[in-house]
């Protein structure tokens, strides 16, 4: 029993981390994207 839940909580953490990865990296893609678009408006 405590090793099933000590697994559950391990696999739910890891799924948290790797989610919170993709949006860190999607608001830095959303980032560039939009200072890229300042300097071409910029020229």
């Amino acid at each position: 029993m405590k090793r099933t839940l000590l697994l559950t909580i391990a696999t739910l953490f890891t799924l948290s981390l790797l989610a919170g990865c993709n949006t860190v990296r999607g608001v830095g893609q959303d980032l560039e994207e939009g200072g890229e678009a300042i300097q071409e408006s910029s020229y």
